[in-house]
């Protein structure tokens, strides 16, 4: 099979995100919260829906009564930790002993599950991620998660936060090498040194330039993030390459700066569409993987209580 180039892009518009956004934000107000897992499944169908890869589009099969269920049990989590926490704070009014204890408990019971959330969003995100009809899927194993988290954690702690780019790579590297989609599987290989590295020298940088080099400094961590990416099957492979400059992420940036200020938040779904737009648009892939060929291989998985959980505790989702 000869080298190729693949089309990696998102069609988009800002309009009609306005108007998801608008009905999503009116139905959960009216019904106090309770429509939220319906409207992100919502969002996330449109997301997906615009994003094509070889102008085939994703699918997201997720539905509301999944995260609905998930959001359920997320809140029954929540409510128990906000339990302890009035516990202590009640327990200090009226000078219990213990309560240091009780505090270490909450510390650690609140650490345990952030990389269970994380987990369990990377299991049903990706099982419910289709593309030309083949199904995503993450096989990582949560304990070992839990390993490379508390120890990123430790480390991080006893060095004043100088491990932390390590605890970052170690953390992205494992859960991008665990998505599959079909037989072939994604390669991470980015070093926290390296990244250290990008880091110390934006940081300076920007200080000394006044801020102008915090541009060139978001280049250098898409760069990065990118660059180190490949999706392999077999003896095959598709390698990933940033073409964003420090120009693009400026005249990104300020725009969407601007149409926020100028439209009081109004332009959000805009600045959304565009920057999707530009991540896809400025990310080449070159490679020799036949994708006519993939095998089905990855299972369905329906708990989203570890997607709710990230939403509660606004961990993100590392791509």
């Amino acid at each position: 099979m000869n080298y190729q180039n693949y089309q990696l892009s998102y069609k988009g518009n800002g309009l009609d995100y306005f108007r998801i956004m608008l009905v999503n934000f009116i139905l959960t107000i009216i019904t106090f919260g309770l429509y939220y897992p319906w409207a992100k499944a919502r969002t996330l169908q449109y997301m997906y829906s615009q994003t094509t890869f070889q102008n085939q589009p994703f699918v997201f099969t997720g539905t509301g009564n999944q995260m609905f269920k998930g959001f359920i049990k997320a809140l029954g989590i929540i409510l128990v930790i906000y339990g302890f926490g009035l516990y202590i704070a009640v327990s200090n009014i009226f000078g219990r002993g213990g309560t240091q204890l009780v505090l270490l408990a909450l510390y650690l019971v609140i650490f345990a599950i952030m990389p269970l959330a994380i987990h369990g969003s990377y299991r049903y995100r990706f099982a419910k991620t289709v593309w030309s009809g083949i199904r995503f899927g993450y096989t990582g194993d949560r304990w070992a998660l839990v390993r490379i988290f508390f120890k990123g954690i430790f480390f991080t702690i006893i060095t004043l936060g100088f491990y932390l780019p390590w605890f970052h790579m170690n953390l992205r590297r494992y859960l991008l090498c665990n998505v599959r989609i079909g037989n072939a599987r994604f390669a991470y290989k980015g070093e926290g040194a390296e990244y250290f590295w990008i880091n110390l020298k934006g940081y300076f940088l920007t200080i000394l330039t006044l801020g102008i080099y915090w541009f060139w400094w978001q280049k250098e961590l898409f760069a990065y993030f990118v660059d180190n990416l490949a999706l392999t099957k077999d003896d095959e492979i598709m390698l990933c390459k940033s073409m964003a400059t420090g120009g693009d992420f400026a005249k990104l940036i300020i725009v969407n700066l601007l149409l926020i200020i100028f439209t009081l938040g109004i332009a959000i779904p805009w600045v959304v569409t565009r920057t999707l737009a530009f991540v896809m648009d400025h990310i080449a892939l070159d490679g020799i993987i036949n994708f006519d060929q993939l095998r089905q291989e990855q299972e369905d998985y329906n708990d989203a209580t570890g997607e709710d959980l990230s939403d509660f505790f606004d961990f993100g989702f590392i791509i």
